[in-house]
């Protein structure tokens, strides 16, 4: 009577190892961000994580595995906090251009980047990370993108809409590398605002009349 069936204690095994293999991945994002590649072995993984090196390999065989696995999770995070986020933006207007804009920069200053920009680095020289790498890259851009022009209700059927919404992208890509070596939060304000301006009138502008 008082046996536990095998059926019973799998989901609390279940559990547990969901919770080892986040706590693998969110050790591997922090030290990607605090180490880069070559200082985020799969032992200093571990030690952070406070797993051993053989429950890390049963989740993830191979160091590769693992990081390309760790920026994926955290990218969905981000994703779902982005979209969290929006629901408090302005509802429409320069307010929420300037809105959405500043999220953008945000992100791509926070850690999360640090750390992606590392893996992207290491997988110009490493061969057996670059394909999960190279497709991880490309599928964030393109739901980074289509979150942008979803958040800035933007016409992507008229010219010059849909490069425009892309160089937004872009840019704080390119802020959030100027950010790395100094905090260069005081000119990022001032870029974003104007920027902001000028993705405003984009959006805005009705085009050649018919």
């Amino acid at each position: 009577m008082g046996a536990v069936t095998p059926a019973a204690d799998r989901f609390p095994k279940q559990d547990r190892s969901r919770a080892t293999r986040l706590r693998i991945l969110e050790a591997a994002v922090s030290c990607l961000a605090e180490h880069g590649w070559s200082g985020s072995t799969v032992a200093v993984v571990c030690a952070r994580a406070g797993v051993s090196r053989g429950a890390a390999q049963h989740h993830f065989p191979t160091r590769e595995e693992l990081f390309t696995a760790a920026i994926a999770h955290m990218a969905e995070q981000w994703l779902t906090a982005v979209r969290e986020h929006a629901r408090a933006l302005p509802r429409e207007g320069p307010g929420r251009t300037y809105a959405v804009v500043d999220m953008l920069v945000a992100v791509h200053t926070g850690p999360l980047f640090r750390a992606a920009l590392h893996l992207w680095t290491a997988a110009t020289a490493e061969e057996r990370l670059r394909p999960g790498v190279t497709a991880l890259e490309a599928r964030i851009g393109r739901e980074a993108h289509r979150l942008a022009v979803d958040f800035l209700g933007a016409d992507e059927s008229r010219p010059g809409v849909r490069e425009t919404v892309q160089a937004t992208l872009d840019m704080a890509r390119g802020l959030g590398l100027a950010n790395l070596l100094s905090d260069d939060s005081v000119r990022r304000g001032r870029i974003v605002r104007q920027w902001a301006a000028v993705l405003d009138q984009v959006l805005r502008d009705p085009g050649p009349a018919a």
